[in-house]
C-alpha cells in the first residue's frame, strides 16, 4: 500500500487487516503511517524520491498479489484546481505531474516485478474520471486533469509491458468516486446527493473492483461500481 497515510489509503489498510486471507501487508507513506496490528508492516516512502520508492521496494520480502498506489494531489497551498488558462503556472504544473503521474510510474518501475508470475495479481493506481479525455465537457483543472490522464496512458503502457512476463496480472487505473477526504473537501458543495462516499464505502467498492481484476482488464480505468471509463 503506497499511500497508507491518505484517506483512501488508511481505509484499505484497515479494511484489509481484518480479512483472514490477508497474511501481510506492506504499508508505505511519506509519515509512515502507523497501525496497531501485526500484520501491518509500516515503512516511509517519498513519491517524488527515486531512491526512496526504490529502498521501500527492496524491503518488501516475497512476492505481492496487490500493490495499490494511493497518492495523489489536487490542491495544497498556492496550488489549485486552475479554472482557465490565466491561471497557469510552470512550477505548480509540474509539482502536480510530479505526485500524480511520475510518482506511481516510478512505484510501477519497482514494485510490478514483485507481482508473482505463476498466479493472479494486481497493480492498481488511483486516477479519476476527470482525467478521461472522452469524459472531459466542462474543462478547467489543466494539471490535474492532465497529470491523470497521463497517468490512466502510463497504466495502459505498463499492463502492455507487464503481460509479457506476468501473464496474469492486471495493471489497472481506478476512479474511487467523490471521497470525503481532505483532497475533496473545498469542493463538495458541487457533489449531488448521495455521491460523496466516505473513504470507508468506496474501499469496500474499490477492493471488489480489485478482486475482479484479471489480465482481460489489464491496462483499463475502472470506477468504483466497475464501469469501465474510456480514456
Amino acid at each position: 500500500m503506497i499511500g497508507a497515510s491518505g484517506g483512501i489509503g488508511r481505509a484499505v489498510v484497515e479494511h484489509l487487516v481484518v480479512q483472514d486471507n490477508v497474511k501481510n501487508i506492506y504499508s508505505f507513506s511519506r509519515s509512515s503511517a502507523e497501525f496497531d496490528n501485526d500484520k501491518v508492516i509500516s515503512g516511509k516512502v517519498d513519491i517524488v524520491d527515486e531512491d526512496s520508492i526504490k529502498a521501500a521496494a527492496d524491503s518488501v520480502e516475497g512476492d505481492l498479489d496487490i500493490v495499490i498506489v494511493a497518492t495523489g494531489i489536487l490542491h495544497a497551498g498556492e496550488i489549485q484546481p486552475e479554472k482557465s488558462l490565466r491561471d497557469l503556472n510552470l512550477s505548480q504544473f509540474e509539482e502536480v505531474f510530479a505526485i500524480n503521474t511520475y510518482g506511481p510510474a516510478l512505484v510501477a518501475k519497482y514494485f510490478a516485478k514483485r507481482l508473482p508470475r505463476q498466479r493472479r495479481s494486481v497493480f492498481a493506481a488511483l486516477s479519476a474520471r476527470v482525467g478521461s479525455i472522452d469524459d472531459n465537457q466542462i474543462g478547467g483543472w489543466y494539471a490535474y486533469r492532465a497529470s491523470k490522464a497521463a497517468l490512466n496512458m502510463l497504466i495502459k503502457t505498463t499492463a502492455i509491458e507487464v503481460a509479457r512476463k506476468y501473464k496474469e496480472a492486471a495493471i489497472i487505473a481506478i476512479h474511487p468516486g467523490t471521497v470525503d477526504t481532505g483532497l475533496s473537501d473545498p469542493f463538495q458543495d458541487n457533489v449531488p446527493e448521495g455521491k460523496l462516499f466516505s473513504p470507508a464505502y468506496s474501499t469496500e467498492c474499490l477492493l471488489k473492483v480489485i478482486n475482479d481484476a484479471d489480465a482481460q482488464k489489464s491496462g483499463k480505468l475502472i470506477a468504483w461500481d466497475g464501469e469501465i471509463i474510456a480514456y
